[in-house]
């Protein structure tokens, strides 16, 4: 079998081993998902080593590894022709570090989710459920195949929140669901429409090949997905409108303004492990599919709404950081400092450079491991006192002091501290966005220089809430029974942070180790747009 489908299907098998075991294993749960993350670390971690960083070019159809494309659905449409779905997994410069960030949130999540005390079959179960749709969306090629795992991803988070959330949890998974839902129900009508668009070579059937789709010259001239000049929808060009709806139902998960609201209510009121996932990964799929399939599969509206995307990432940075500022829950702080900072993603995309494509990549990993250790951090001090609240909480690092170094390495790196990895994806963001002007004419360069605004936002608002906090006379609203409880961290605590700030830290000074990953596939994507 190949290592992606090892990689992908190896939680799922270990989920249903879960639930046919019997309830008095139910405290080996935890040690068998961890052992499940663990072997996931050293097959993704295998992977991207072993990825082929010299297969560059400017041939984006070409440029998959550990390919692997079984026939999976066939179906006589008579008249129609055949319906065609394979099961085509394989991998890019794109997708690869994701792997292995995936692999690393999951196992930090699981880590994490020792605090879970109840109903942990049900828990680990959807869990490891959770893991499989995960790694499947970003190894998937077939459209139809990157659906379901797209829509897979849903039902376990609905229920870890649903069920293991706070008090207002029911509200934050129903508005969650909605919100996804509303995008993927649209998504489905483009990608049908996509399907009769397309034909695969071989075989003159209809196909859901991401990979054929990606090719202009399989465009029919009379399909509804045809030629901007052509074809018009609604009296929007077809293909822009195919993008627009795509972009929307990615926008929502990564998320950017205005369509962000789920995201603070399903973070303050899901677990701990589940905003270390939503935050680490979920949002990242947002960021993926938009690179993926809105810009390899509609280049031409790519070009066309280059404009209003920057403007979109601009106000996302902006309103993401000056709502992070306003707040008092910390975790909320936290929530709202992941919109400001995917804004970033999203200008460096729209900018169309390989400057700003790779930063908007980079941003993504480096938030990845960034917040998944910030929630971690937060999870740390409201599992000992039940409270987030800013204000209640002054000095802690006078009894903490293992826990405020963590905190401060979060806070700083967050920021865009130079030497780590923040500091490099954000750069090379503005970067792009600031070239841009003068290389494509994509966007202009007021929005480099008001997304640099964001930074001195985020410097603010961290360094605020660090002060506020930890440093001073000590001062806890819960008095003496608090002291008591804000023990320093655990050594489990510790082996799941220290990883997470030697990744942020690593990839600051040799941002290399993904930068050659990423650039060859990032150099054909922006030709593929562009032409250049």
């Amino acid at each position: 079998m190949n290592l992606l489908s090892i990689l992908t299907f190896l939680p799922l098998i270990a989920g249903i081993i879960i639930l046919v075991a019997p309830s008095g294993w139910q405290k080996q749960f935890k040690y068998i998902t961890l052992a499940v993350t663990l072997v996931q670390i050293a097959i993704s971690g295998y992977i991207y080593f072993h990825f082929d960083n010299s297969l560059r070019g400017v041939d984006l159809i070409n440029s998959y590894q550990f390919k692997e494309q079984i026939s999976w659905i066939r179906l006589d449409l008579g008249s129609m022709g055949k319906l065609q779905i394979d099961y085509f997994l394989g991998i890019d410069g794109l997708s690869v570090p994701f792997l292995l960030l995936t692999s690393i949130i999951m196992m930090v999540a699981t880590i994490s989710s020792w605090e879970i005390k109840t109903n942990l079959k049900g828990y680990f179960a959807l869990f490891l459920l959770l893991d499989t749709a995960i790694i499947g969306v970003f190894c998937a090629l077939d459209f139809f195949l990157f659906y379901i795992f797209y829509e897979l991803m849903l039902l376990p988070l609905y229920f870890l929140i649903g069920m293991w959330g706070g008090v207002r949890r029911e509200y934050a998974a129903i508005k969650f669901f909605l919100y996804t839902l509303a995008g993927s129900v649209f998504m489905l009508l483009i990608m049908v429409g996509l399907y009769f668009s397309v034909t695969d070579p071989e075989t003159g059937n209809h196909t859901f090949n991401m990979v054929h789709m990606m090719n202009p010259a399989n465009y029919s001239g009379d399909s509804i997905f045809g030629s901007l000049a052509q074809q018009t929808l609604l009296g929007i060009p077809a293909r822009l409108l195919g993008f627009i709806i795509l972009f929307i139902a990615f926008a929502i998960k990564v998320p950017i303004v205005p369509l962000h609201t789920w995201l603070p209510d399903a973070h303050v009121e899901a677990p701990t492990p589940v905003s270390i996932i939503l935050a680490g990964i979920l949002l990242k799929v947002g960021g993926y599919g938009i690179l993926r399939i809105c810009y390899g599969i509609f280049p031409d509206a790519a070009i066309h709404t280059s404009w209003w995307l920057g403007l979109i990432g601009v106000v996302s940075i902006v309103y993401g950081a000056l709502n992070a500022l306003a707040q008092k829950d910390l975790k909320r702080l936290i929530a709202y400092s992941s919109v400001s900072h995917m804004g970033f993603v999203l200008l460096g995309t729209a900018s169309l450079t390989a400057e700003g494509a790779a930063g908007s990549v980079m941003q993504m990993i480096s938030h990845g491991f960034l917040s998944a250790m910030l929630f971690f951090l937060v999870g740390i001090v409201y599992n000992r006192v039940h409270d987030r609240e800013i204000a209640n909480f002054r000095g802690l690092a006078n009894i903490m002091p293992q826990y405020t170094a963590f905190v401060m390495i979060a806070f700083f790196a967050s920021l865009g501290l130079p030497g780590f990895s923040a500091f490099i994806a954000e750069a090379f963001s503005l970067i792009g966005a600031f070239n841009s002007e003068t290389v494509n004419g994509a966007i202009p360069r007021w929005m480099a220089i008001a997304g640099s605004v964001g930074i001195l936002l985020s410097a603010a608002y961290f360094l605020w809430t660090l002060q506020r906090m930890f440093f001073g006379q000590t001062r806890l609203m819960g008095g003496e029974e608090w002291r008591t409880k804000l023990n320093d961290l655990t050594m489990r605590e510790k082996l799941a942070l220290a990883p997470l700030a030697l990744l942020a830290l690593i990839l600051g000074v040799f941002p290399s180790l993904a930068f050659d990953k990423i650039n060859g596939s990032v150099l054909e994507l922006i030709h593929h747009v562009t032409g250049k």
